[in-house]
């Protein structure tokens, strides 16, 4: 059997960066993206790479940054530090064109770890107080139903779990296990914001506390712990995350600041 698909390698050896950015700088990236149909020429500039080098150094090595270009960023942060990965698992990249048709992009040769620096890193702490505020703000609205004489607490037929009034005996609904509890995920950058709120309070947090604490999926709780956390694997705070350096002294400076 023929298959009329094929693999386009043409690619295959272009070198490929792939970079972990935050949430602010992904969404507004998105807003810049042209549709899939344009071309190379038609793709707007949105950021640059800058290497310094300090000729000074014995073993002098290129040291990446991230700009951000244009003004529809507005007040985001613009420079970012690029943070290399030494050791990274070999992968490429594949684009599915033209009626299904799977074409390689490249291999992944460098894997960075995005985050503002400098006098920027206030700035990013400005947005992350925002997402917080916002997070906090409870949409829930309460509606007073007039003159229903209990309609809508009226049990209906087929309802499980409920039995007429007439009933001698009343059936109680079976517990629900707790492998059956299903938690829906946050926005990303809500959760991020939460956390950040939780670790003001306190420093060290277990997996198990934060699950409980946030009511989100372990594993996707675990994604967000890696990127802004370390995990404690001895000492007196063995199994617990606490912030990445760099974040705490973001919480620390908005705490001395109220």
């Amino acid at each position: 059997m023929e298959d009329d698909h094929d693999l386009d390698l043409g690619r295959s050896d272009r070198s490929i960066w792939l970079m972990k950015c935050p949430v602010v700088v992904g969404k507004a990236w998105q807003k810049q993206t042209p549709p899939p149909s344009s071309s190379y020429s038609e793709c707007p500039s949105i950021a640059k790479v800058v290497l310094s080098i300090d000729l000074l150094q014995p073993d002098p090595s290129p040291s990446p940054e991230m700009e951000m270009v244009g003004a529809e960023f507005g007040n985001m942060p613009k420079s970012y530090s690029l943070n290399m990965f030494k050791d990274i698992v070999p992968m490429a990249t594949f684009s599915d064109v033209n009626l299904g048709n799977v074409a390689t992009e490249g291999k992944i040769e460098h894997k960075f770890d995005m985050k503002p620096h400098g006098e920027d890193i206030e700035e990013y702490a400005r947005l992350c107080r925002e997402r917080t505020s916002k997070s906090m703000v409870k949409n829930r609205q309460i509606q007073v139903i007039d003159n229903d004489r209990g309609v809508h607490m009226r049990p209906m037929p087929g309802m499980l779990g409920l039995v007429s009034s007439n009933s001698k005996e009343k059936k109680k609904p079976a517990p629900v296990k707790q492998t059956e509890v299903k938690r829906t995920r946050r926005d990303r950058g809500e959760l991020e914001a939460i956390m950040f709120k939780l670790f003001e309070g306190q420093p060290n947090w277990t997996l198990k506390q934060l699950v409980q604490e946030t009511d989100q999926p372990a594993q996707f709780l675990k994604e967000i712990l890696n990127e802004l956390c370390v995990y404690n694997k001895r000492g007196s705070n063995q199994g617990t995350y606490e912030l990445k350096p760099e974040y705490k002294k973001t919480v620390e400076e908005d705490t001395s600041g109220q």
